[in-house]
């Protein structure tokens, strides 16, 4: 491996240059069984991160106009908490948000079932806090859904 190769695969990530030396990591989703395309398999990142903005946006106007009218400050603080609680009754009982409805999306236990309470309590927790959120594993799937054992699907 010459120099230029060596910085190409530190700047391209480990990932990148197994896959240049054969190693197959197969699709995100295959070590859970999940398909690779359409309903069932593991929801593509873009949408993800739009259902977080309809759902983001949905708890600032709640807070802006309900709980803390007129305070921009106040109002981004306690729609932490109605996003909590949004995600807490909504994805414990239906399995989506507003916003994952919307994008198609839902969030199952890694066995493929409802994800349940304890689940979606310990998976909203972590979400709440951002940073388990964005450490992600080879399946795309956050430290949040990792720890809860549940994973956001294709609808």
């Amino acid at each position: 491996m010459d120099n230029r190769q060596a910085i190409g695969s530190w700047l391209s990530g480990p990932q990148a240059a197994a896959e240049e030396m054969g190693v197959d990591f197969g699709y995100r989703g295959k070590r859970l069984g999940l398909p690779e395309f359409g309903p069932g398999s593991v929801a593509p990142l873009g949408r993800r991160f739009g259902a977080l903005f309809i759902d983001w946006a949905l708890c600032m106007l709640i807070a802006y106009g309900l709980l803390a009218p007129g305070d921009r400050l106040a109002a981004g603080n306690w729609a932490l908490l109605v996003f909590l609680i949004m995600s807490l009754c909504t994805v414990g009982t239906l399995g989506f948000t507003p916003g994952k409805r919307i994008a198609g999306l839902r969030v199952v236990s890694e066995g493929g079932g409802p994800a349940g309470p304890v689940r979606v309590l310990v998976r909203s927790v972590l979400l709440v806090l951002v940073i388990p959120a964005l450490v992600w594993d080879r399946d795309g799937r956050g430290l949040h859904d990792r720890l809860s054992r549940s994973v956001q699907v294709r609808r």
